[in-house]
């Protein structure tokens, strides 16, 4: 069974349609939009500023999405991936986005629409990341451009994918 969690009077709301790990965490401040899933291991602590999520978003496996008090919140958008191992902490995540495995995006970044951050990249502090864009790197900068074969091929294939592979879980 899921943590999931009121803090200080704020209750997890999450679509009834969502796939949640047993073992996922979700407490505090935290909305989750439709056809979303959590995977296992995931955290999602809106314990110190409010967390969301629009509709198909998974955050897969050992992710951790947070905020920074009182200051920056987490607001992520539809069709995102969230990959395995990511830290997504205190910034906003536009629609259409790729966030690679392992990779980390810090307070008051702005990801925005059809962009991918590549696996294992460090998007630090006030990082605008353009709209169409692949972000690569320690500290992530921008390597090309995106193409339209890439959004399709990439960003919707896996959100796509993680909405049929969350309903294997809820047979």
């Amino acid at each position: 069974m899921p943590v999931i969690k009121p803090i200080n009077g704020k209750h997890p709301q999450i679509s009834e349609d969502c796939f949640v790990a047993e073992n996922a965490t979700i407490v505090g401040e935290v909305s989750i939009g439709k056809q979303c899933s959590i995977w296992f291991n995931a955290v999602l602590r809106g314990d110190v500023h409010f967390i969301k999520l629009g509709n198909k978003v998974n955050v897969q496996d050992g992710a951790v999405i947070h905020a920074t008090y009182q200051k920056s919140p987490t607001t992520i958008g539809n069709n995102v991936s969230i990959g395995h191992n990511a830290i997504v902490h205190g910034c906003t995540i536009k629609d259409n986005v790729l966030i690679g495995m392992g990779s980390i995006v810090m307070d008051d970044c702005v990801i925005k629409s059809n962009s991918i951050i590549a696996a294992g990249a460090v998007v630090t502090k006030n990082t605008l990341v353009e709209s169409g864009s692949i972000y690569a790197g320690t500290p992530a900068k921008k390597i090309k451009d995106i193409s339209p074969e890439l959004v399709s091929g990439e960003i919707n294939r896996i959100a796509d994918n993680y909405v049929k592979y969350s309903s294997w879980f809820k047979e």
